[in-house]
């Protein structure tokens, strides 16, 4: 499934964890504790923009591979080999 911005609207304005992986899922960070505040097409239309505050955002390709559950939302860039987690955070 291919990157859709409709499908990020039960993460909006939770607390969520976010990250980015390696390919290979070795090289994994700790999840850092933010609210997305909005997603948007970039402008030459290539990558969404995923906003944490009015300057921070991801910036995801559009034909990434997303995986999605009510808990997590994953999007896989094959050519930079990234994963780009977004993960709700449990009260």
């Amino acid at each position: 499934m291919e990157l859709n911005i409709d499908e990020l609207q039960s993460f909006m304005s939770e607390s969520v964890g976010v990250t980015i992986y390696d390919k290979s899922w070795a090289d994994q960070t700790p999840f850092v504790s933010k609210k997305i505040e909005k997603a948007e097409l970039c402008p030459d239309g290539t990558h969404m923009r995923i906003y944490f505050d009015p300057v921070r955002f991801f910036a995801v390709p559009l034909n990434s591979d997303v995986s999605i559950t009510e808990a997590e939302w994953t999007a896989y860039d094959e050519k930079a080999g990234l994963h780009y987690v977004i993960r709700k955070e449990r009260d």
